[in-house]
């Protein structure tokens, strides 16, 4: 549980997190629960939740807030790329504050636009507002909606294949890009 709370917190308030399953984790968690294979209490878990993605982005926010622009200037590393900067801040523009709340939804920009928000000084409380629909929407939400199908006894009966199906489904956008990333590349002659 609180490996779960703690993955939360780091894909969304910490720049090394874009790489963490979110998404699928919540939903396997939410799983979990309804089966009785996670012991604890859903509000509990979902009161948990909502603490660790709240806070994950009041962080991101806050580092962005701080570090400002020397995020913008940083080398492209091995885990690092200033293309997921730049499709951060362009969903950022594109969505305004609408984009906290959206960005939960959507892997890797949803740990990078709570430090862009930040670093365009967005207004605390706005922020904090979209940040609070977000963490319920999405840390909750997802978690739940794990939880509701996870009543049915077939789910029960086949936790084990709809796990391996979870983590093949979070692996697709990742294969996608890196095919991406190669096609794109020159070939050297």
């Amino acid at each position: 549980m609180l490996l779960v709370c703690g993955i939360v917190f780091v894909e969304t308030g910490l720049l090394v997190g874009f790489f963490l399953p979110g998404d699928s984790m919540l939903f396997t968690a939410g799983l979990l629960v309804a089966t009785g294979a996670l012991d604890i209490s859903l509000p509990l878990f979902a009161i948990l939740i909502f603490i660790a993605a709240f806070a994950g982005d009041q962080a991101g926010y806050l580092i962005g807030r701080k570090a400002g622009p020397a995020i913008f200037k940083r080398e492209d590393s091995r885990f690092f790329k200033r293309e997921y900067v730049e499709k951060a801040n362009e969903f950022f523009e594109r969505f305004g504050g609408r984009a906290v709340l959206l960005a939960r939804f959507v892997p890797i920009v949803r740990t990078f636009v709570p430090v862009i928000a930040g670093v365009a000084h967005m207004k605390y409380r706005v922020f904090a507002m979209y940040n609070l629909v977000g963490a319920l929407l999405w840390g909750v939400g997802v978690t739940m909606l794990g939880f509701w199908l996870g009543q049915y006894a077939w789910v029960g009966k086949n936790i084990d294949v709809i796990f391996v199906g979870i983590v093949l489904l979070s692996v697709i956008p990742i294969g996608l890009e890196l095919l991406k990333a190669r096609k794109s590349k020159p070939t050297e002659s």
